[in-house]
């Protein structure tokens, strides 16, 4: 989409906008978390994307304290950016109906943006685990620096950090620069979203102490369907970005080697669950971004297939890798 904010901004405000879809059980704890910032100044835009529940008359309850919006259902991508269209505030601060700020979260981020003029601060978060019984407790602290991860920034995001779009704020000047949450990508849009900040030419910065709680659901486990779907958008959003790499003169060895990352995870995925024209495109890529690469996994599988025929070499892959581990535990 091409993205424009309509409302000019006001300096210092924040704007925390909160996408939600039948999120009645949640909506209350997250607001209520937004409601009880230290920092003094900050507008409350909730954008209702279609729910089918009771979300919209909770949304309502509050009246003036939120500044609501609703609409048809098109997903959280499309709720994000209809709420960032409708900010005024010089920083940007997502979050999802089911998770939290913790009390200091935005005026720490703020303070450390405005102290070294970076453009996206994160925070350390705190995972929340739900139980058997239906409550949640913290079962995780995650506290990681992107530069102990990889050294340049745009790896970094594309290989292993991540970090919910709670423990993140951001420069209006940046979101403006990113041009929107990716509306075509139903799953991994979050990861996209830091990755196209990279893109951007943004800056990162660490804002030391807890500033999120994530919600991990109660079997929230990927089921055969969801894998795929989700293994789709990161072998989707690989080629993507292996355009945009190119675009600007080519492929660093950095690069390749974090393309043949989610390139090889897509292909033993596609390759385990009979996602056969896929598999092929996924290998063509892995193949063309890394000629050189080393027989592995995914290369194995693509011999195998022409050898035996994709589906009868798709049952004897994942057993002749266990038998592997099981004779390397020996």
């Amino acid at each position: 989409m091409d993205f424009e904010f309509k409302r000019a901004p006001l300096p210092g405000l924040v704007s925390i906008i909160i996408p939600c879809y039948n999120a009645e059980r949640f909506l209350s704890e997250a607001l209520e978390s937004a409601f009880f910032q230290s920092y003094p100044y900050s507008e409350i835009i909730v954008i209702d994307d279609g729910s089918t529940d009771k979300t919209a008359d909770l949304i309502r309850a509050y009246g003036d304290r939120v500044q609501a919006d609703f609409s048809p259902h098109r997903g959280v991508s499309a709720a994000r950016n209809r709420g960032t269209a409708l900010a005024r505030g010089e920083f940007i601060q997502y979050l999802d109906a089911d998770d939290l700020l913790t009390r200091n979260a935005v005026a720490h981020r703020v303070i450390t943006l405005q102290e070294t003029g970076s453009d996206v601060a994160y925070s350390d978060w705190e995972k929340l685990f739900e139980t058997q019984s239906n409550k949640f407790e913290v079962c995780e602290h995650v506290a990681r620096r992107i530069e102990d991860v990889h050294p340049t920034l745009e790896i970094a995001l594309m290989t292993s950090f991540w970090a919910p779009p709670a423990a993140l704020t951001y420069r209006r000047t940046i979101v403006e620069k990113i041009g929107g949450w990716k509306e075509w990508l139903p799953v991994l849009e979050d990861t996209r979203f830091l990755q196209d900040a990279a893109f951007a030419g943004g800056t990162f910065v660490h804002s030391p102490g807890v500033g999120a709680r994530y919600r991990v659901h109660h079997g929230a486990s990927l089921s055969r369907a969801s894998h795929i779907g989700f293994v789709t958008a990161l072998f989707r959003n690989a080629c993507d970005l292996q355009a945009k790499f190119e675009a600007r003169g080519g492929l660093s060895a950095e690069e390749r080697y974090a393309l043949t990352k989610q390139y090889g995870r897509a292909a033993r995925s596609f390759f385990v669950h009979g996602k056969r024209s896929l598999f092929h495109e996924c290998i063509a890529r892995l193949y063309k971004v890394e000629p050189g690469f080393r027989l592995s996994w995914p290369k194995v599988a693509s011999l195998m297939s022409k050898l035996i025929g994709f589906k009868p070499a798709s049952m004897l892959l994942p057993l002749l890798a266990k038998l592997q581990r099981i004779a390397g535990q020996r």
